[in-house]
């Protein structure tokens, strides 16, 4: 990894936000597949694979058909003039490096997400439960390992784990309106999180789940009124 780089993992609220991708091959349409899900996404290529062109039909994204070759850097600037984050995913390598060093010198602080290079953002291998994500990345020094690991952290998050964090959710802020100290209410939450019988629950329902945990929470609340 460069030695100026510092990255920090960070969850980023993309709502609203415009990413476009310079290319459609198969690393495009891998980027398209993940960020359609969370940002306004654009892809600008001559031609474009089926599975793009769904993504298009379902309105998740859009599509620029030009040759990016031909384009000049004032047509690449005014393409990329509001974009939250660029991702030259061309198959040639000087490209790439070229939108990069567009989008690197505008006054925007537009962030690149170079697939050839290290570059402002890396997109990590993400494990998600519901509300339980999990981003697994080697800052680009090994992309093999970085998916061996999510396959293995895979077998151990289970769906309930998403069940679980729903649980938790809900029992604190029912504990918010009970329990005013919050070293006390930590407390209960990790003893429902440590509780087997409420995970044996999960696999039921997440309602009998929740009595459970539920149950904890008044037995710590007796025991409290008895001391």
């Amino acid at each position: 990894m460069n030695s100026d780089k510092n990255f920090t993992p960070l969850m980023i609220d993309l709502s609203g936000k415009k990413i476009i991708i310079f290319g459609a091959g198969s690393v495009g349409e891998r980027k398209a597949l993940f960020f359609s899900a969370y940002a306004d996404t654009t892809i600008i290529s001559t031609s474009f694979t089926s599975r793009i062109k769904e993504l298009e039909n379902s309105r998740k994204i859009k599509l620029i058909t030009s040759n990016i070759n031909s384009l000049n850097d004032s047509q690449i600037k005014d393409l990329i003039y509001d974009a939250f984050m660029v991702i030259p995913a061309t198959n040639n390598r000087q490209l790439n490096q070229r939108i990069t060093e567009i989008a690197n010198n505008t006054d925007k602080n537009i962030l690149v997400n170079q697939v050839d290079d290290i570059g402002d953002i890396i997109v990590p291998s993400v494990i998600k439960r519901g509300d339980l994500t999990i981003g697994i990345s080697t800052l680009g020094s090994s992309p093999a390992i970085s998916k061996f690991t999510r396959e293995n952290i895979e077998q151990i998050i289970t769906p309930e784990y998403s069940e679980m964090a729903k649980i938790q959710n809900d029992i604190r802020t029912y504990l918010k309106e009970v329990i005013p100290d919050q070293k006390k209410r930590k407390q209960i939450l990790w003893n429902i999180i440590e509780d087997d019988s409420v995970w044996s629950a999960l696999s039921d329902s997440y309602e009998k789940a929740y009595n459970i945990a539920l149950n904890i929470v008044d037995e710590q609340l007796r025991s409290e009124i008895i001391d």
